[in-house]
């Protein structure tokens, strides 16, 4: 099984913007921290679960278990809906790289508990690319 952390952070509504990667799990720890376009908080946290997904399909097709902060993101992968229109791309990726697996899972978890995708998030922030 692939246990999948994501996290996305925004400095600013829009804002300098990153996303946050940690994956443990069938021989694999993976870290990605990679800036992205300034965006606002919510989309920062999509786009860092569909890149967490994209690298989860590379490495299984097995049992994938996806942790996020974003109760939002959660959510809308939960009832497999958005009402923001600019998520409702997003949410359809993401969806459909789930099916690709035996068993998908995605649990709400503490900003405790997402430190390493956080500090990652927050990394990709500050650096000069």
């Amino acid at each position: 099984m692939l246990e999948v952390y994501v996290d996305g952070a925004s400095a600013g509504n829009p804002g300098k913007s990153g996303i946050g990667i940690y994956i443990k799990g069938e021989g694999h720890q993976l870290r990605i921290s990679e800036p992205i376009a300034p965006t606002d908080n919510h989309s920062a946290e999509f786009q860092a679960l569909l890149r967490g997904m994209e690298e989860a399909a590379k490495l299984t097709t097995g049992i994938v278990s996806v942790r996020s902060d974003s109760q939002i993101v959660v959510m809308a992968v939960e009832k497999e809906f958005v009402k923001n229109e600019a998520h409702k791309p997003i949410l359809a990726q993401i969806l459909a790289i789930a099916t690709t697996f035996d068993f998908f899972f995605i649990k709400w978890i503490s900003d405790a508990d997402n430190r390493a995708a956080d500090a990652l998030a927050r990394d990709a922030i500050h650096r000069k690319d």
